[in-house]
């Protein structure tokens, strides 16, 4: 899942740094990802997993780095679905 994660944020998020360098815990936004580049992933993730994320996940927290967007996710796809 984080693959697919990082994946997705170098595709849609255009951050100054490389997303392969950035460990599942760096701060995404520390790396450049601004407030319009996580909507754009959070849209590409819904696309991705089909899903839709809760409203209570629509915060800076869920979409901070890597390992909490996987987490999040873990919540949310359905069982089998994120492989």
């Amino acid at each position: 899942m984080n693959d697919e994660i990082r994946s997705l944020i170098g595709k849609h998020c255009k951050l100054p740094t490389d997303v392969a360098t950035l460990s599942e815990t760096a701060d995404l936004y520390a790396a450049g990802l601004s407030s319009f580049a996580s909507v754009q992933l959070m849209l590409a993730l819904e696309d991705r997993y089909d899903i839709e994320f809760p409203e209570a996940m629509l915060n800076r927290k869920t979409f901070s780095s890597i390992g909490s967007i996987a987490a999040a996710l873990r919540q949310i796809v359905p069982t089998g679905a994120a492989a």
